[in-house]
């Protein structure tokens, strides 16, 4: 008779395999520094607008109009930073979906089930949370996706500025929920933020990025080509009536993500490579330098708390966002009877899930196009989204230190290198070769003790000698 084999339980947030750790790491290092620049940013926006003697002058370089009347192009400051600048950010975002859903470990579909899950419950609940709370106090339920974003950089940079050391398995989902994330918000954004559409428009940015897409094919090469034809896209995709970040992911989708024999990197982890910095770095600050700047008062902070709208936002960034991931984290992992990683325990989701509610970029650009024809309650929704970011991160610094020492191990382990290889460790214990190297280099130890051993052991037989 055949003993029966019992099925492996499978491990939800487990160690990444290295090719996709070192992808992480890259990808998070840029995003760290991004996340730092973007709050400078936004302190800069607040120190500016709430400072009497500088109020005007932002006010003014805001509204600043430049660009060609007759293509339909001559916007605000402000609004080139909306429009314009975060394109590269969701290009960004679209080029990182499309590697995760081909080589990523959203390839895997009992794998992609976790995170996608738990962004799509992550942006539902606070969607709820805003509704209900609207619905009692009498407010205004169009913007109700505002706190439905996790803003990435910002999450990133709180992480570097408390110094925890969160293991690369929550760091890992805490960048694909905001990835799955940013794509729901532009469709969010595509849908439910489009009025007037110009079919004409339309259909030119449509065959633009047709023709796009046939040069990917067709493997042409030459940055010369690929961005003027890029600036045509989003040129008619904003006179459309669509929001022209759609542009920005289309085309992000479009880059293929897969290697091909005697590749390093794909074309799209490539461009990905060169455009991050540029996003983190400069699109996304100078969009929070001009959407965060809003009037800081005792009176404002208050309304903040009294008001429908407002307080669904914070209520939908602390507790919608933290609940929302945190239980479609847990019933994914209940109902395809997986086990977390034994690394782990459920609070330290519970703690990620609350840095989930730092919405900042997103939830700022969604606030806009919700409250477009009402500027003090525009500004009533962006100091709600500084504010819920805020205690967000407050929370979930707490929750994270408490949680700290563990961390610090499971990094240590996961960075350990003893045989110096540039591979770690915990990598390489199935490979003989790196056995036979440390055995090696406890040898060439053990060695040196013994040598150090009969040195001393001379030296003391020195000392007894008759004086």
């Amino acid at each position: 008779m055949t003993a029966s084999r019992s099925t492996p339980t499978r491990k939800v947030l487990n160690r990444l395999s290295l090719p996709e750790r070192t992808f992480v790491a890259d990808a998070l290092r840029t995003e760290t520094l991004g996340g730092v620049l973007l709050l400078l940013a936004a302190i800069t926006a607040l120190v500016w607008v709430n400072v009497p003697a500088l109020h005007d002058s932002y006010e003014s370089v805001s509204d600043f109009h430049f660009g060609p009347e007759t293509l339909g192009l001559n916007l605000s400051v402000a609004h080139w930073a909306a429009d314009g600048l975060l394109a590269v950010f969701f290009f960004v975002a679209g080029i990182e979906l499309k590697r995760e859903l081909v080589a990523g470990d959203l390839k895997d579909r009992r794998t992609a089930a976790l995170p996608v899950v738990a962004a799509l419950c992550g942006m539902a609940v606070p969607a709820l949370v805003y509704t209900l709370t609207n619905l009692t106090g009498g407010g205004d339920l169009t913007g109700w996706a505002v706190p439905t974003a996790t803003d990435i950089a910002f999450a990133l940079a709180v992480l570097a500025v408390i110094g925890t050391s969160l293991p690369n398995a929550l760091r890992a989902f805490l960048l694909t929920l905001a990835v799955v994330d940013d794509l729901c918000a532009i469709l969010i954004i595509a849908v439910f933020f489009t009025d007037d559409l110009d079919f004409a428009a339309l259909g030119g940015a449509f065959a633009a990025l047709a023709v796009f897409w046939l040069l990917l094919r067709k493997g042409v090469r030459g940055w010369y080509v690929y961005l003027p034809l890029a600036l045509v896209v989003w040129a008619l995709m904003y006179n459309s009536g669509v929001h022209a970040t759609v542009a920005g992911v289309a085309m992000g989708l479009m880059l293929r993500c897969t290697r091909r024999e005697g590749e390093e990197r794909s074309p799209g982890e490539h461009i990905e490579h060169l455009v991050r910095p540029l996003s983190a770095g400069l699109a996304v600050p100078l969009f929070a330098l001009f959407s965060a700047g809003v009037a800081v008062s005792g009176s404002a902070l208050g309304r903040v708390f009294t008001e429908p709208e407002t307080l669904g936002v914070v209520l939908g960034l602390v507790v919608g966002k933290a609940i929302g991931i945190f239980g479609g984290t847990w019933l994914t992992a209940r109902f395809t009877r997986a086990t977390l990683s034994e690394d782990l325990v459920w609070p330290d989701v519970f703690a990620v899930a609350s840095l989930a509610g730092i919405g900042f970029t997103v939830s700022l650009l969604i606030g806009e196009l919700a409250f477009e024809g009402d500027p003090v309650l525009t500004d009533g929704v962006k100091a709600a989204v500084l504010t819920g970011s805020l205690v967000a991160a407050v929370l979930a610094t707490v929750l994270l230190k408490l949680r700290n020492a563990k961390y610090q191990a499971l990094w240590a382990a996961e960075e350990r290198d003893d045989d110096l290889d540039g591979i770690p460790d915990i990598y390489e214990q199935d490979d003989p070769a790196y056995h036979l190297r440390m055995a090696e280099i406890y040898e060439r130890k053990a060695a040196e003790h013994r040598r150090l051993a009969e040195v001393a052991g001379g030296a003391g037989d020195g000392d007894d000698s008759p004086a």
